[in-house]
């Protein structure tokens, strides 16, 4: 393992809003997201980018967004999502980790400009026991 912010909170030593968690991969709240139920979902083994991925994470990876895009849906009553993974330039930590942002019709996002927010006192964590609920439903 690294000692990237993904490894810290695989291995436990920072915490976070986990929302999944398998034996390969790991999802948790974005602490400064997109839309509040921004999900990233990454590898548990320290993988750099997508073009380091191992072919047999590949489709446990998207299969994992797949499901969150479908959580957030439920959960959060968003019309769609927006899933996407930056690659070296605009990746912010060195572990891959592809991005599910709840989206709606008319929610002011706009090209590649992602602007962040920011979740209220408790609020982190009742976004995450819904997304956790719809996923386990």
């Amino acid at each position: 393992m690294s000692d990237d912010v993904v490894c810290q909170i695989v291995r436990g030593d920072l915490e976070a809003a986990v929302v999944l968690r398998t034996e390969n991969l790991i999802g948790f709240l974005d602490h400064r997201p997109v839309f509040k139920g921004h999900v990233l979902v990454s590898p548990i083994r320290h993988v750099d980018t997508l073009l380091d991925l191992p072919s047999e994470l590949m489709t446990p990876l998207l299969t994992a967004g797949q499901r969150v895009a479908a959580a957030l849906v439920e959960a959060l009553g968003c019309q769609g999502t927006f899933v996407a993974i930056n690659n070296v330039v605009s990746q912010s930590v060195r572990h891959l980790h592809l991005h599910v942002v709840p989206r709606t019709k008319g929610d002011g996002l706009r090209g590649f400009f992602w602007p962040r927010t920011r979740y209220a006192d408790g609020e982190m964590a009742a976004y995450a026991e819904r997304i956790r609920s719809a996923l386990a439903g």
